[in-house]
């Protein structure tokens, strides 16, 4: 039997990138998987409801999933997540906190707005899906929150913020409510994403591409790779393998941990 036969994992920001690899990966472990994402196009090219393609693909291949297209940010929103989870499932047993952007500037351009948008997103969002989702975490007997961050969250660069400080929260998070929510056997874990081949590094490229038609994505790649020790940028894949590692009985005595995917590039541990 799967490590995730009949759990039921919802991923907030699923619609592509990390998400999608996370979704696609608990499916194909068994899991049933609740894809939230607010629409548009997951991975940076085309159109349409990005949530409602990934529930497609997983169900092509044989996989469990619905879509939902609510907003983390607000209470209401996550509250739906959670409803539309437990009405189709009957519970929820793995959280992941995905949902999120990249969002910089130095301190004499960075606007309140920006500074908001971003902790409510990033932080307030993972605190309402996590409040609503722990009556029912609390009686599966493997339950599981992780919370996707950032290496800066630790070691962060100048002109990182806001999100430098909001994936610092969200570090400061999952140990706190690691230590707290260990009576109930729930375990809570974050990965550090660094470099990873997503939807907003291809949207940059096609910026450069649009202007010099020779720039390929492989050349893309190859540069963003030079600050990389380990030479190449990490596929959305690698990521999901080792969330569902977390996520497994293989990791069971694994909790309030911060672990680094980045090639090596953090300079902190």
């Amino acid at each position: 039997m799967s490590d995730f036969e009949d759990k039921v994992v919802v991923i907030t920001g699923a619609g592509g990138g990390l998400g999608k690899a996370h979704a696609l990966e608990f499916a194909r472990r068994g899991a049933r998987v609740v894809v939230n994402d607010l629409g548009g196009s997951g991975d940076g090219v085309g159109s349409g409801d990005a949530a409602d393609i990934v529930v497609e693909e997983i169900k092509a291949a044989g996989g469990d999933a619905i879509a939902n297209n609510a907003s983390v940010s607000s209470k209401e929103g996550a509250q739906s997540i959670i409803d539309d989870a437990v009405s189709a499932y009957g519970t929820v047993d793995i959280l992941v906190n995905n949902a999120g952007t990249s969002s910089v500037a130095r301190l004499q351009d960075l606007s309140n707005e920006q500074m908001m948008g971003d902790i409510q997103l990033k932080v307030y969002g993972a605190i309402y899906c996590a409040r609503h989702a722990l009556e029912y975490l609390k009686r599966s007997e493997s339950a599981v929150i992780i919370n996707t961050t950032t290496p800066g969250g630790k070691a962060p660069a100048a002109g990182t913020q806001p999100t430098a400080m909001s994936r610092a929260a969200g570090i400061s998070l999952t140990k706190t409510w690691s230590k707290e929510l260990a009576e109930f056997n729930i375990r809570v874990n974050t990965i550090c994403i660094g470099l990873i081949k997503s939807g907003q590094h291809r949207s940059k490229w096609a910026v450069v591409h649009e202007n010099d038609a020779s720039y390929s994505l492989d050349d893309h790649w190859q540069v963003l790779a030079k600050s990389v020790p380990l030479g190449r940028v990490g596929e959305a894949s690698e990521a999901g393998d080792v969330i569902c590692f977390l996520a497994s009985p293989k990791a069971s005595y694994v909790t309030g941990t911060a672990i680094n995917i980045d090639g090596g590039t953090s300079p902190v541990v």
